[in-house]
């Protein structure tokens, strides 16, 4: 980058930071969404209540089931990034499709020959 763009976009760094900040937050809590750790222990503790008296049957059954179909998204992958629809690959993964090098300059292959 140039002295001379450096200088022009210097006023948006805040704003750049803002957005890297706001992205590392959506990134970490997509991660931890799909932990399944957090759900075999909120099953875990389900179970506990039951046994204890804490909670009904039917409570446990409802509640059972939403976990559990919770950890089929996150196990069968659908619940990588459930805040997009899961249509979007996460930020990590993503590859930017470069088109070859005759197709961004025309005289390309004349260049690669060499001085004539």
């Amino acid at each position: 980058m140039g002295l001379l763009s450096s200088l022009i976009g210097l006023p948006l760094a805040p704003l750049r930071g803002v957005g890297w900040v706001l992205e590392q937050v959506v990134q970490e809590a997509e991660r931890q969404y799909a932990d399944p750790a957090p759900i075999h222990r909120e099953l875990a503790e389900l179970e506990t209540d039951l046994l204890a008296g804490r909670i009904t049957e039917e409570e446990f059954g409802l509640r059972e089931d939403e976990l559990l179909d919770r950890l089929e998204q996150i196990t069968t992958g659908s619940g990588e990034d459930l805040a997009s629809g899961g249509d979007e690959a996460p930020a990590s993964s993503r590859t930017h499709d470069v088109p070859p090098f005759g197709e961004l300059c025309p005289d390309g292959p004349a260049l690669q020959e060499g001085p004539q």
